[in-house]
């Protein structure tokens, strides 16, 4: 299990086990003054008055004016319509989860890794144990989880709630995602393809904020897209929009996952990469590549430059047909940066009509391999606040 809370000892994390001593004892007792908080929970008064400010501010708890032993005084008292927000985001290999409170702020996350073909209820089940014990570690249980944003990195039916194809995950095909998760914790659940879920964290909190006509390239173990139109993630008719991986660049080409031939996955997917790299280096990790191409290596500097030229091309049909003002490029092959972004821009220029390619600003992602569970956290904000209850 690989966690990615501050590192024990470090101010960060007494911070955090302060903040959560604090929501403890509020939780336990129920409104408190802040000296009270002090004696119960053996913190410093001190310690007391900057988490409760922060928690203020956060929005986790609220502040009210009473009256303790004829005095005046403020008591501390959770807030009230509160609750967790969940956000899970699934990859080829990986489960990230995290839990928020109601101002969308990340309180606790956690990744953990995955066998490829692991199954759906199997997928489920650790998403639904990782986000028990983040709840418990900002001193809140599952039943305080009010939605969960939930992404899968396939094409996904908005309507239905299931997952759409087995080219990615196999084991999660035609599953109702959406109403067995909500089974698991009793709270309503958004699915979504996690890039569209970077999209939306990228459009709320990183390199898209502002943007009203957009793209977010995701380009790691696959290529997808999340699409912003007029200030807001385009899905399509049935939340399918954005799968740029599988537009055909060679009908005589090798046969994708999906059935059709010559897929751009086909040519710049993790599988093609590695391949055409093992007769010279051995086997290798998608990651290996972009390290070694980042140190030099000849061999995986003209993979990844061929990549991008080739993702560039397909882009290109994306700029003519949506003419957007922004494109930004994430996921794990954008650490590659320049080595990436030089061939992707340059085919960009030369494919595209020259003034759509001339407005559009092709930029790094700023959310790193966060943006995803960013999204999703904003997924289930709006699912919160449309009130749907699980009975």
């Amino acid at each position: 299990m690989n966690a990615t809370r501050p590192a024990p000892g470090s101010q960060a994390s007494l911070r955090e086990a302060n903040r959560a001593r604090v929501l403890g004892v509020v939780r336990q007792h129920g409104p408190l003054t802040q000296v009270e908080i002090a004696a119960a929970s053996g913190l410093s008064a001190a310690t007391v008055s900057n988490m409760v400010r922060e928690l203020d501010q956060a929005g986790m708890v609220g502040l009210s004016r009473s009256i303790r032993n004829g005095r005046r005084a403020v008591l501390v008292s959770l807030a009230s319509g509160g609750g967790l927000l969940a956000g899970v985001a699934f990859g080829e290999r990986d489960v990230r989860v995290a839990v928020a409170n109601g101002s969308r702020e990340i309180l606790a996350q956690q990744l953990m890794p995955l066998q490829a073909d692991h199954v759906a209820d199997e997928g489920m089940e650790r998403a639904a144990r990782l986000l028990a014990d983040l709840a418990e570690t900002v001193s809140s249980g599952v039943e305080d989880i009010s939605a969960i944003g939930f992404g899968l990195p396939m094409p996904v039916d908005a309507i239905s709630g299931e997952a759409g194809s087995d080219a990615v995950l196999p084991g999660w095909r035609g599953v109702n995602v959406t109403e067995a998760m909500s089974g698991y914790l009793r709270a309503p659940v958004a699915l979504d393809n996690t890039a569209n879920l970077a999209a939306l964290g990228e459009l709320h909190a990183g390199a898209l904020r502002g943007v009203r006509n957009g793209c977010y390239l995701k380009f790691s173990y696959g290529v997808g897209a999340g699409i912003v139109i007029n200030g807001d993630v385009f899905r399509g008719s049935a939340g399918t929009a954005g799968e740029i991986g599988h537009v055909t660049i060679d009908e005589n080409g090798p046969i994708c996952r999906c059935g059709n031939r010559g897929c751009l996955d086909t040519f710049v997917g993790s599988r093609a990469l590695i391949t055409s790299l093992a007769a010279s280096h051995g086997p290798l990790r998608l990651k290996d590549i972009v390290t070694r191409a980042l140190g030099g290596d000849l061999g995986c500097r003209r993979v990844i430059e061929d990549a991008g030229r080739r993702v560039g091309v397909a882009v290109a049909g994306v700029v003519n047909l949506l003419n957007p003002e922004t494109i930004v490029v994430g996921g794990l092959m954008a650490e590659a940066g320049e080595l990436i972004l030089g061939p992707l821009r340059e085919a960009l220029d030369r494919c595209a009509i020259p003034s759509a390619a001339a407005t559009v600003d092709l930029r790094p992602a700023e959310l790193g391999d966060e943006a995803d569970i960013v999204g999703a956290i904003h997924r289930a904000s709006m699912l919160s606040h449309t009130n749907i209850s699980i009975s």
